[in-house]
């Protein structure tokens, strides 16, 4: 069993869903070194759907399964506000959580230039 996961981002600056934002998945194991897993691009409506994720080459099978752990989520934020001609204080976003079961986690993101939030969302 494993668990699924999305994202998604609303611009909080302009009230609109943030899209084309690169997003990275991580897994953290014990030793604290991260292993990339997947990345993924926040589509027009600001979401990271748990199809859209694209595993790495180097993922096998068992590795793609989001299993009980330590995780974090990294958001390049930097882009989205060069491409809006915005000076932005948080070049990324970095969002650390665990998986405890097999259910779906939904990590959304409140953006701003100069702030942001997040909750575990549904």
């Amino acid at each position: 069993m494993s668990a699924t996961l999305s994202s998604h981002i609303l611009d909080t600056h302009l009230g609109t869903p943030a899209a084309d934002i690169a997003v990275r998945l991580h897994r953290v194991p014990d030793s604290g070194d991260t292993i990339l897993l997947a990345h993924g691009t926040t589509n027009h409506d600001g979401r990271v759907t748990p199809d859209a994720w694209q595993f790495e080459s180097s993922i096998d099978d068992t590795e793609r399964q989001l299993d009980t752990g330590r995780y974090t989520v990294t958001f390049d934020t930097q882009a989205y506000f060069d491409a809006q001609q915005l000076t932005a204080f948080y070049p990324q976003v970095v969002i650390d959580f665990v998986i405890k079961d097999a259910s779906h986690y939904h990590v959304p993101l409140l953006l701003s230039a100069h702030g942001y939030s997040t909750y575990r969302g549904s």
